[in-house]
């Protein structure tokens, strides 16, 4: 396994990215975006890590990146609008480096509500998850709440959310899952937080166990 770090143009200058390549010829590429920017958020926070390594380990070359504004990444933080520019130029250089393969699109907390954003409308994205969901900070400013848009854009999904989660409420992601077409899979870790603190294991099994299945491939 390789890894690879590399700078890419953004919308508002460099992006920094780091490339997690499998063994072997790669059966799918992801882009997996971080935190919030204004707490803390970076590329190398440990649940964004896992999450990437899950997928290397099943044959998925795995880029991260910061945002704008963030270590390396030139630009202002942009309150989730410029960034989901950020996840579209990240998906340019995914699909450049891996031409003809499927694309997969997930983030933690933050990164998880800007890449469904994107990725529910992206053609090219085949599979999306969302790790740590903030559904209760999410601030839905489009017509469309973010179950209807899950649901028009019918996509295999993979959710984990802890079960103590503060900042989305199992109770609440269930609410927005209901009624989504398949497939479609929520994962609750028990006694987990919003960080999925001492359960980092079980998040990273879980994102393996999904890409294991190759969700990508669903009709």
């Amino acid at each position: 396994m390789q890894t690879e770090s590399f700078d890419f143009p953004g919308p508002a200058g460099r992006l920094e990215a780091v490339l997690m390549r499998p063994e072997g010829a790669p059966v799918a590429a992801a882009v997996v975006c971080h935190a919030h920017p204004l707490q803390g958020g970076i590329m190398h926070f440990k649940v964004v890590f896992r999450a990437a390594k899950a997928l290397q380990h099943e044959g998925v070359a795995a880029l991260r990146f910061n945002f704008r504004g963030v270590g390396r990444s030139e630009g202002v933080h942009d309150h989730g609008r410029g960034e989901q520019d950020d996840v579209r130029s990240a998906l340019d250089q995914a699909e450049r480096r891996f031409p003809g393969l499927p694309l997969v699109l997930g983030g933690f907390s933050f990164g998880s509500s800007m890449a469904l954003r994107v990725g529910v409308a992206d053609e090219r994205v085949r599979a999306l998850f969302a790790l740590g969901f903030p559904a209760s900070m999410v601030a839905d400013t489009s017509s469309t709440p973010a179950s209807s848009r899950l649901a028009s854009g019918r996509k295999p999904c993979l959710f984990v959310q802890g079960e103590r989660d503060e900042l989305g409420p199992v109770e609440r992601i269930r609410e927005m899952l209901e009624g989504l077409p398949e497939p479609r899979t929520l994962v609750v870790v028990p006694e987990s937080d919003h960080f999925f603190t001492g359960h980092l294991d079980a998040l990273q099994d879980a994102v393996r166990g999904w890409a294991a299945r190759r969700p990508w491939e669903s009709p």
